[in-house]
């Protein structure tokens, strides 16, 4: 037999993604401009979709921002676009903003939300990609990385008609089997807090190695020196979560917004993509 004919076929590359963090430099302020906030105590002041804030400045640049958080605006240092405000500001508009070209403002702000889905979704299937116990449903992952990075290179109406709800659903199910996967390694029985309503909690130096936390409201809960390595985090919410000491390598799904929300110190230990928010002391 040809040893040719032997030879596996080849894998499929991956594609080349788009940056999966925000350059603000390259974008046209469309967190500052698309996104509706309300007043609260993470923003100072009610700002409707599709308004500039008024912290804005004529250069896209934000008037305030080293001091964000003493001025009221805390939930700006933790919103991350994962690098949707340039992909639309220089690839789905061409470089052209909503100041020169007023004509573009309406659909570029309606476009921001889905492209920041579409690289979320990008950020997760590629860390997915990442872990050697998913092995089983890396071909579906491959296949979902390229289907989602084309549609970020898509027009602004293309974007627009896009059912991102649907897209999100058939990731998810990709994403829930690696989760399960990557969890069944860690030996003993794993807590089941999925969507939990953990606000304020006490759970300090708790074990919760393999848990599952997706969409759990951890919100103020004290994690201080828990053991969170292998934990699935996606979606939870961490604000003002004490993560003193804790430790987070590994954890599965874990995102700089959340890290950003929450509250730790040099000590806390993250995975090694991610970094220590400068708040942490």
């Amino acid at each position: 037999m040809d040893d040719v004919s032997r030879t596996p076929a080849a894998r499929p590359a991956l594609p080349v993604l788009p940056v999966l963090q925000a350059d603000c430099a390259n974008c046209f302020a469309l967190c500052c401009v698309a996104l509706p906030f309300a007043k609260s105590n993470d923003f100072a002041v009610n700002k409707p979709a599709g308004t500039p804030c008024k912290n804005l400045r004529e250069d896209f640049r934000c008037g305030i921002h080293t001091r964000l958080r003493d001025s009221g605006f805390q939930g700006c240092t933790v919103f991350d676009c994962f690098g949707a405000g340039q992909q639309v500001s220089q690839v789905t508009f061409g470089g052209r903003d909503w100041r020169t070209d007023p004509g573009t403002a309406r659909r570029m702000f309606d476009v921001f939300p889905v492209m920041r889905q579409l690289h979320e979704l990008l950020f997760y299937v590629a860390e997915a990609l990442t872990l050697p116990d998913a092995a089983p449903v890396h071909a579906q992952l491959r296949d979902a990385l390229a289907e989602t990075e084309e549609w970020t290179r898509a027009d602004a109406e293309s974007l627009a008609d896009l059912d991102v709800g649907a897209l999100r659903q058939k990731i998810n199910t990709l994403l829930l089997k690696t989760s399960e996967l990557v969890r069944a390694k860690v030996p003993g029985r794993k807590k089941n807090h999925r969507g939990a309503d953990l606000m304020g909690a006490r759970l300090s130096g708790a074990d919760l190695r393999g848990a599952n936390l997706r969409g759990a409201y951890l919100i103020a809960a004290d994690l201080s020196r828990a053991d969170l390595r292998t934990a699935d985090l996606i979606g939870a919410d961490l604000r003002d979560t004490n993560l003193r000491d804790a430790d987070l390598r590994n954890a599965v799904f874990l995102t700089q917004p959340q890290l950003n929300a929450a509250q730790g110190n040099p000590t806390t230990r993250i995975p090694p993509t991610l970094t220590h928010p400068t708040h942490w002391t």
